[in-house]
């Protein structure tokens, strides 16, 4: 009978955060993250291996939370049309938390850097695309709307720009608008 595992991968993966957020992805390193989890380094080799496994780990770990609180942002929402984007919009009405934003900063940096997890990225953007465009009643518009939200996304996250509150809860409202909206050709939506 082996032994029992005293510390998840879990805890790992939020000390990582923790220490990306402070020093940067380009900064990270085992001894910093088991410092960071209270655990050996050979905790964190024995899990990850390498800096770029948990690299990876972390960045795998906060797609899977994105997809799966957009999944239940959809399935929170009344029925009706284009749920994958109305999901999405509802996900974005709040700015993030500072916390989160120099996380994604940081791990953006490490995602321009390496093809394989700029690859991961690109798989999971085909993905949401796909989902937007497939339950649109009007796909042009849900497509727009997402570029648009991921747009003002980006700039937060990237701490490029930051709206007042009032201008942003419009912004959202005005791409919500834009995504049920009737096409310009005056067809009804999704023909």
């Amino acid at each position: 009978m082996g032994r029992r595992r005293v510390i998840d991968q879990e805890t790992i993966l939020d000390a990582a955060e923790r220490v990306v957020a402070r020093d940067g992805a380009a900064n990270l390193t085992l001894d910093a993250v088991a410092q960071e989890a209270g655990v050996s380094k050979a905790t964190v080799i024995y899990d990850f291996k390498t800096k770029q496994a948990l690299i990876e780990a972390v960045i795998d770990r906060a797609f899977l939370a994105d997809n799966a609180r957009h999944a239940a942002l959809e399935a929170a929402l009344e029925p009706g049309h284009s749920p994958a984007i109305r999901g999405r919009i509802h996900g974005g009405a709040q700015a993030p938390p500072e916390t989160f934003r120099a996380v994604a900063l940081n791990l953006s940096a490490a995602l321009v850097l390496d093809s394989d997890l700029r690859r991961k990225m690109q798989a999971n953007q085909a993905s949401v695309i796909v989902r937007v465009l497939e339950t649109s009643a009007a796909p042009r518009n849900a497509l727009l709307a997402y570029l648009a939200l991921e747009g003002l996304k980006f700039l937060e996250f990237l701490d490029f720009h930051h709206f007042p509150p009032a201008e942003r809860d419009r912004i959202i409202r005005e791409i919500e608008d834009l995504a049920v909206a009737r096409p310009r050709d005056g067809s009804p939506p999704g023909d």
